[in-house]
C-alpha cells in the first residue's frame, strides 16, 4: 500500500499495525502490539462477590460481558467492539446489539471468568515489572513505549492474508475495493509483477492465447535460412512449425524416421544437441509441461541464421556420426532428448 498526499499511513512499529486514522492506532495502539512488550500470565481469583441477578450478553458473539454496574463491564464492552466489530459499525450501533439476559448459567458462567487474573510483565526491561490489570500495563505502554513506536511511512507491505483483516475499517474497504477490481481485470496486478521480474532478470511474453509467461530466457523468433542451416535444426523447427506443443519424445519421433538404423545414434545425439542450443537461445519454448513451440510475433529482418552458422558445421557433423557433438554419448542421448531442459515456467 502506498500512501496518498491527502491520506497519509500511518504503523507501529516496523511491521505493526496500519491505519489512515493516527487517533485510531494510538488508542488502540496497547491492544495491537502489547504481546510484544509484556509476557502475560493467567490466574485464578477468590469467587466474585455480591449478587448479580442479570448480566449484559452480545447478540453477535455470545459473549456473556457481565452487569452493566461492575467495574470491568465498559473495558470490555469497549475491547470486544474493538477486536472483532469495528470494521462492521459504529461503537453507538454496536451498543445496541447488546441484551441484559437473567438466566441463572450465564451468571454462573461469567463468574467463573471473571476470576481469571491477567498479569502483564515487562519484556524489554532490565528490571521486569509486573502489573496486575491490563488498565495499568496500558499506562506504562503509553508513557514508555508508545511515543517511539507509532510512524508515519510512505509505503508497506502487507501479506495477502492479513490483508483482509485489518483492524481499520478504511484500509479494509480499500483492500475490498482493489481485490474485485484485481479480480474482474487484474491487469494493474500484472503490471507490477511483469516489472519486478524484469527487474530480477527475467523475461516476460506471451504466448498461447495471449498468456503471460515467465522465463530466465529471452525468446526470439529464429528466421532461418534452409541452405545456410543444418538439416537438424531445419527439421526441428519445421516440425515445430506444422505442429505447435509436441513433447520432444514426439519430436523424436517425427525427425528421426528410421531408428533402426546405424546411424540413428549419432543423429540422437545432434538433435538432443540442437534442441537444447534452440532452447537457450529462446528460438524454441519449452514450456512446465514439457511441450514445444516456436515464439510469437514477426521475425526483425536482420535477424537471420548467422547466429547459427559457427555451429552449422558442428550439427552436419554430428549426423555424420563426428565426435565434434557436445552431447552426451552412448545409449543416454534418447533419454536427454525426452528429458527436462531448465524450461521457463
Amino acid at each position: 500500500m502506498t500512501a496518498k498526499a491527502e491520506s497519509p499511513l500511518y504503523q507501529l512499529g516496523e511491521n505493526g499495525a496500519v491505519s489512515l486514522d493516527r487517533e485510531f492506532l494510538e488508542r488502540n495502539a496497547f491492544r495491537f502490539a502489547h504481546e510484544d512488550f509484556y509476557k502475560i500470565d493467567i490466574t485464578q481469583s477468590d469467587p466474585v462477590k455480591g449478587n448479580f441477578s442479570n448480566v449484559a450478553r452480545c447478540r453477535l458473539s455470545g459473549t456473556v460481558l457481565g452487569p452493566t454496574n461492575h467495574h470491568n463491564y465498559q473495558p470490555r464492552l469497549r475491547s470486544l467492539y474493538e477486536q472483532r466489530f469495528n470494521h462492521r459499525m459504529s461503537f453507538a450501533d454496536y451498543q445496541r446489539q447488546i441484551e441484559i439476559v437473567n438466566h441463572p448459567a450465564l451468571i454462573e458462567r461469567w463468574k467463573e471468568e471473571a476470576r481469571r487474573v491477567m498479569t502483564y510483565t515487562t519484556l524489554r526491561e532490565e528490571t521486569p515489572l509486573t502489573f496486575a490489570s491490563a488498565t495499568e500495563a496500558e499506562r506504562h505502554f503509553r508513557s514508555n513505549y508508545l511515543p517511539g513506536l507509532l510512524r508515519s511511512v510512505e509505503e508497506v507491505a502487507v501479506d495477502g492474508v492479513l490483508s483482509r483483516r485489518l483492524p481499520d475499517r478504511a484500509l479494509n474497504r480499500a483492500v475490498e475495493d482493489a481485490w474485485v477490481r484485481e479480480t474482474h481485470s487484474p491487469s494493474n496486478m500484472m503490471q507490477e509483477l511483469a516489472g519486478r521480474f524484469r527487474q530480477a532478470g527475467l523475461n516476460v511474453f506471451r504466448h498461447r492465447r495471449g498468456m503471460l509467461f515467465v522465463s530466465p530466457i529471452r525468446v526470439r523468433p529464429f528466421v532461418h535460412d534452409q541452405a545456410g542451416v543444418s538439416p537438424s535444426v531445419n527439421a526441428i523447427l519445421e516440425a515445430l512449425a506444422a505442429k505447435p506443443g509436441i513433447s520432444r519424445k514426439e519430436l523424436f519421433e517425427k525427425v528421426i524416421t528410421n531408428p533402426a538404423n546405424e546411424e540413428a545414434e549419432s543423429r540422437k545425439l545432434a538433435l538432443a544437441s540442437d534442441v537444447r542450443w534452440l532452447i537457450n537461445e529462446g528460438y524454441v519454448i519449452e514450456f512446465n509441461d514439457g511441450s514445444l513451440d516456436l515464439p510469437r510475433g514477426k521475425a526483425k529482418p536482420q535477424e537471420t541464421a548467422a547466429a547459427v552458422v559457427s555451429t552449422a558445421e558442428t550439427a552436419e557433423q554430428a549426423l555424420t556420426g563426428a565426435s565434434a557433438c557436445t552431447a552426451p554419448a552412448g545409449g543416454k542421448a534418447s533419454e536427454e532428448l525426452v528429458g527436462s531442459e531448465s524450461p521457463p515456467s
